[in-house]
């Protein structure tokens, strides 16, 4: 093997240790918020992190870090009950610090104090920056494909429920829908 082919061969395993790495940041994300696991979430996101979710009854938009946490924060509370699967990854590694991905959503979230279901699916669109040696969403954003909000009345018989445990009591905003003003 040439000194030339043995580079590119270095070059080539890097760039697949950094896919799964940028995989495995996503996978964390969706695990992260589903238990409103603060501390690590923020480790995922840069400070700078710019963020777009669009769906059939919101659009929303933070442009740090400290927004999109607090958001989850109040998002995902005890009194709701969430389902992020991220799949069909499609990673692209642009340079030794920057990637860009698109992965599918597929969700189910429970929100007992508005008394809804929302189901759905979406496309993320998501750029990296590799910073000190780590990947960390610097920008992400999603379109629904499709989402379904149904009235909840009664609450489910959960006889698990994480977040009741785990997710913020209080909530410190209400993040108002263009269909449903209260």
């Amino acid at each position: 093997m040439t000194d030339s082919e043995l580079q590119q061969l270095k070059r080539d395993v890097q760039i697949l240790k950094d896919i799964e790495a940028v995989k495995r940041v996503k996978y964390a994300y969706f695990r992260c918020i589903d238990t409103a696991n603060l501390a690590e979430l923020r480790e995922l996101l840069h400070p700078k992190i710019h963020a777009k979710l669009v769906g059939g009854t919101y659009s929303i938009e933070f442009n740090t870090r400290d927004e999109y946490i607090e958001m989850v924060a109040n998002s995902f509370n005890s009194e709701f009950v969430g389902q992020h699967n991220g799949h069909h990854p499609e990673v692209d590694i642009l340079s030794e610090t920057e990637a860009v991905a698109t992965w599918y959503l597929t969700d189910t979230a429970i929100d007992f104090r508005r008394k809804v279901t929302t189901t759905g699916s979406s496309l993320y669109t998501d750029k990296y920056l590799k910073t000190d040696g780590k990947w960390q969403i610097v920008d992400t954003a999603y379109q629904r494909i499709y989402e379904i909000v149904e009235d909840t009345p009664e609450r489910p018989p959960l006889t698990s429920h994480y977040l009741a445990e785990h997710g913020r009591k209080e909530i410190t905003f209400t993040v108002v829908d263009k269909y449903n003003k209260g």
